[in-house]
């Protein structure tokens, strides 16, 4: 078998570089391929790939090749480079080994240009295949869209009918209700026109069977209205009596007058004596119904512990309110002295205990007044301070004061 002049482009380019790589080292270089011999092997083969392949037809030239390639180790078993070595030393049977591998790389291309076309079917189809899809999808979009809008108009129908039927039930609830409270009216009316009948009827027959009484009755009733009379005010007097001995009150002196003429000989009068002077009264008096407590605290506290800081005796004080406010029920409030201080201390206190600082640039005396003063006449209000002009003024304002000595005789018990 002959070797066909012109190789596979395969294998005449593995040629080429095979002699590219051992250029420099093949003596004498042939003149045409000097310049290409001081290349790098890499641009040697790109760049004078055809003047190398041209003089390898001069046979001299080619076995000094194939002897420097053969001195090159071969790579891995690859029938191409062993077939470009083969064509280079023309060994013995190198044209069967030249011819086989022609053979099967012109085989391998038939079968690379079958696959290329296989390839390329393929590709069509799936080209036409991706337009079909591309259309489903377009369609199938266009209906998602159609229904969309079939969808946002249903929603807003029903939309429309649920309004509809809320505001109809609106209006029938509305309607009910009217009709309801018509009703409800009208049964109202029915029952007070049927009171009132009853009611007149009931004073006619009352002011009938009165009127005969009376008539009949006229003489002795004057004398059982007299003992009637007498029975009511003995219960009175009665009841007066057991209340004052209950409650202790000593005997009232002085008169109504006493403060006016006071007033007029230019002194002050004297504050009420019914006010409760000992421990004991005092408790009995917070017990009178709907009584009211008022202290002023540091005056109390500093006559208690006077050693003690102010924060403990404040503390000692509204703690110790607690079991007398229990007993008693008194509404209770005491008042603290913060008339030259910007800051106010939250104090817990017991239940029914009320603490309250007074304002800035305010004195406690002056906010024991205002509470005073805010109470109606008649309610029972005791103040406790050893202030006299405090005490007198509270008294004038119905209350009554008690000296701080008395609270703590109760809440030292």
């Amino acid at each position: 078998m002959t070797v066909p002049e012109a190789l596979p482009e395969r294998l005449r380019l593995r040629v080429v570089a095979l002699v590219s790589a051992v250029l420099p080292t093949v003596t004498p270089v042939p003149a045409p391929l000097r310049k290409v011999a001081g290349f790098a092997p890499a641009r040697r083969a790109r760049l004078g790939g055809s003047a190398i392949w041209e003089a390898l037809a001069d046979d001299d030239f080619r076995e000094r090749a194939a002897v420097q390639v053969a001195a090159v180790p071969a790579g891995e078993d690859n029938p191409v480079d062993a077939a470009a070595r083969a064509w280079l030393s023309r060994d013995e049977g190198w044209e069967s080994l030249v011819t086989d591998l022609v053979a099967t790389l012109d085989e391998a291309e038939a079968r690379a240009d079958q696959s290329q076309a296989e390839l390329g079917r393929l590709g069509a189809q799936v080209a036409s295949l991706q337009a079909e899809l591309a259309s489903s999808k377009a369609e199938h979009r266009d209906e998602l869209e159609r229904a969309r809008a079939d969808y946002k108009v249903l929603r807003q129908r029903l939309g429309d009918a649920r309004s509809s039927v809320r505001a109809a039930e609106a209006e029938r609830d509305a309607a009910l209700a009217v009709r309801d409270q018509a009703v409800a009216a009208a049964e109202a009316a029915t029952r007070a026109a049927d009171a009132d009948v009853r009611r007149l009827r009931a004073q006619l027959d009352e002011a009938e069977t009165g009127l005969a009484a009376t008539r009949r009755d006229a003489r002795s009733e004057r004398d059982a209205a007299t003992i009637r009379a007498r029975l009511l005010l003995d219960a009175v007097v009665d009841a007066a009596t057991g209340l004052r001995r209950e409650l202790g009150l000593a005997a009232v002196t002085g008169s109504p007058a006493d403060s006016v003429e006071a007033a007029l000989a230019g002194v002050d009068a004297a504050p009420s004596s019914s006010a409760p002077a000992t421990p004991a009264l005092l408790e009995q008096t917070l017990g009178l119904p709907r009584a009211r407590l008022i202290i002023d605290g540091y005056n109390v506290t500093k006559e208690a512990w006077p050693s003690a800081t102010l924060e403990a005796q404040r503390s000692r004080l509204v703690a110790a309110l607690g079991p007398l406010v229990a007993r008693s029920g008194a509404e209770t409030t005491v008042v603290f002295d913060a008339a030259e201080s910007t800051s106010r201390t939250a104090m817990p206190a017991p239940r029914g205990v009320r603490v309250v600082f007074s304002p800035e640039g305010v004195i406690a005396d002056d906010v024991i007044r205002q509470l005073v003063a805010a109470e109606p006449r008649g309610r029972v209000v005791v103040v406790v301070t050893a202030d006299q002009e405090l005490a007198k003024d509270v008294v004038r304002s119905g209350a009554r004061a008690v000296p701080a000595s008395s609270l703590i005789g109760v809440i030292s018990a």
